[in-house]
């Protein structure tokens, strides 16, 4: 009997039935064969092993590929509870999944793990690496799978298998004397895995639950090549030195309290950089002809239900009561863009009609989840709600499309875009979903935007298109959106009249370019490692007088940039001058003013520029107009 096989490039091969997908790689070429980690069979990923009995659509999956990286990654979870079942025998296993950038294992062990400790792991696991061992794919009936794991002592083994559905598979992997409990897929053998490292330990409590014990995890990576951990690992140390919580305390912009976890307090200077970010966008969106709202912070019950947000988003949502009647304190803006427009009756020569609103929204996140201004629970959204006729469609989403790009690239990001389309819990028929989507795939094509389909991604209301853009170390983040929505102005029951005097449906778009101010500003921070752009930053020029001498002419300075709209300080305290200039150094002050007697008798100043140094003596007219010039440019 033989088997019949697509290839991802469409073309099909016949094979013996019973084949395995790595003689199936080897047949195709050796290179594929040396480099493939995996396979995707019908969709689903898989072992190389596995053989095929049936006719399907094949994969190969490399390092290059996520699935690829985090079986790789899956496997080295393994070989490092291997390294330390060897090393500690009485240890107990939990879990050791893959994750963004790594993986982990959680471990019951009566030893407090170090990190002196963590190299002995690790070198266990290079001698792992280097015995090459075979993974092989064992199953097991539920009773011999329990009697198995129970005569090794492993009794979270034992509760993971008594939580699984009657009818599961129930698949164990064997690498050499170490067996575990897992669901796969994993790598040919334990060589496939030629670099790795051990990050950090953490304390997790089994099964996330605080009334369980508490576990030791510990996090690493692994990658195919050294020279990749090595420059892995240097972008991690980078990050590190520009963690937006250090920096913003550091640089007095931001601070989290324990009153408030989640909530975030902007400082004088945060907020000062905030209004410059927000005077941005506010100049850009009036030349983009939209019109600012604002709407209430807490909207009654029934709102939300009628939007879908209370079926779709109810957990997320907090809740009061006013006068005996359930309100919620908004975790979205578009219902009340929605109520603006209901507002007043609207021709279609208005149409498209744009409101832009920076909106306070709450949402409840898990206390595990947040983290500084990346995740938290009060934000502001740079949100946008376009109304128009279905006709319109694809002008107005390239229209935005650009306004996004022209707002990365004032700040150097590059991005890509993917598109995400209708998620499993979803409002709408599909007629309706496949006219949106279609709607968006064609303002894509249109503009010539390569971009990525992220299949059940989108919105509850409607499909979506996402900004990813890469900061100055390469990571990336998610920022703006487009999200085309046919449904809300049906349960909203919006209208326009038309040319032939009838009421029409409009259609809606969700936009947003920054995302949350919050977390635009958390990576900015990372992204200018806290030396913000002269036009962004909390304060521009600092004034250094050497002596008390020159106070009043730098006072004078002060004054007089002031008066121009420059943030500029004077700093006369009595301290010696490279104090005050090695402190303007750690507060990442574009410019630094120092004068003296030469200076003040001159009109000039001595100029430090951050990142440049000493420049010397500087007219102060000459660098008063540059300055402004630069600010006015917005120059990055």
């Amino acid at each position: 009997m033989a088997v019949h096989v697509t290839l991802k490039d469409g073309s099909v091969r016949e094979y013996p039935a019973g084949v395995s997908l790595a003689k199936i790689a080897e047949s195709i070429g050796q290179a594929l064969a040396r480099n493939a980690l995996a396979a995707k069979f019908n969709g689903a990923v898989t072992d190389l092993a596995a053989e095929v009995r049936e006719d399907g659509l094949v994969e190969f999956l490399t390092f290059d590929d996520e699935e690829g990286r985090n079986t790789l990654r899956h496997t080295a979870s393994h070989i490092m509870a291997q390294a330390v079942k060897r090393l500690f025998p009485q240890a107990k296993l939990a879990i050791g999944p893959a994750i963004a950038d790594g993986f982990y294992y959680d471990f019951d062990l009566d030893v407090t793990l170090t990190p002196e400790i963590l190299g002995e792991i690790e070198k266990e696991m290079d001698k792992i690496i280097k015995e090459d061992w075979p993974v092989l794919r064992k199953e097991m009936g539920r009773e011999d799978a329990v009697r198995f794991f129970g005569e090794r002592g492993e009794a979270y083994k034992t509760e993971l298998i008594a939580g699984l559905g009657e009818d599961a598979v129930i698949s164990l992997y064997e690498q050499g004397e170490f067996v575990d409990l897992c669901a796969g897929p994993h790598v040919p053998g334990t060589g496939k895995v030629r670099a790795v490292k051990l990050l950090s330990l953490a304390g997790a409590y089994w099964r996330g639950d605080v009334k369980n014990k508490m576990l030791q995890r510990v996090y690493g990576t692994a990658f195919l090549k050294k020279s990749d951990l090595d420059a892995y690992l240097l972008q991690v140390e980078e990050a590190r030195k520009r963690d937006h919580r250090k920096l913003g305390q550091e640089l007095k912009l931001f601070v989290l309290k324990d009153e408030g976890p989640g909530f975030p307090f902007f400082l004088p200077k945060g907020v000062t950089l905030r209004n410059a970010l927000e005077g941005y966008w506010r100049e850009l969106h009036q030349k983009w002809g939209y019109q600012e709202i604002k709407t209430p912070m807490i909207l009654n019950r029934e709102l939300w239900e009628r939007s879908g947000h209370w079926d779709y988003y109810r957990e997320n949502m907090y809740l009061t009561e006013i006068d005996e009647e359930a309100y919620v304190i908004k975790p979205m803006n578009c219902p009340g863009a929605i109520l603006v427009y209901n507002q007043d009756i609207h021709s279609y020569r208005e149409l498209p009609i744009k409101y832009a609103e920076m909106g306070v929204v709450h949402r409840h996140e898990l206390s595990g989840a947040l983290h500084g201004l990346m995740r938290v629970r009060c934000f502001t959204q740079d949100d946008a709600h376009i109304f128009m006729t279905e006709d319109q469609i694809t002008g107005e989403i390239k229209k935005v499309i650009d306004q996004v790009a022209a707002i990365y690239s004032l700040f150097g990001f590059s991005y890509h875009v993917e598109l995400s389309t209708k998620p499993e819990k979803a409002v709408g028929d599909d007629a309706v979903w496949d006219r949106a989507t279609e709607a968006l795939e064609k303002a894509l094509t249109e503009k010539g935007v390569s971009y990525k389909v992220n299949p059940g991604d989108g919105a509850f209301y409607g499909p979506k298109i996402d900004f990813h853009l890469k900061d100055s170390i390469g990571r990336t983040w998610q920022c703006g959106t487009i999200q085309l929505d046919f449904n809300l102005p049906e349960r909203f029951d919006m209208t326009y009249v038309g040319a032939d005097g009838q009421k029409h449906r409009p259609v809606m778009v969700h936009r947003t370019a920054l995302g949350s101010i919050e977390r635009f500003i958390a990576i900015l921070t990372e992204h200018y490692a806290g030396a913000f752009p002269t036009w962004l930053s909390p304060v521009q020029a600092r004034i250094l007088p050497i002596t008390d001498k020159q106070r009043d002419y730098g006072a004078r300075l002060e004054q007089d940039l002031k008066e121009a709209g420059v943030r500029a300080e004077l700093d006369d305290r009595s301290e010696k001058i490279n104090y005050k200039i090695r402190e303007a150094q750690m507060e990442k002050i574009p410019y630094m003013l120092v004068v003296g007697a030469k200076e003040a008798e001159a009109g000039a100043v001595s100029l430090r520029a951050r990142g440049e140094g000493d420049k010397g003596m500087t007219d102060y007219a000459g660098f008063k107009q540059s300055l402004l010039e630069e600010i006015a440019g917005r120059k990055s």
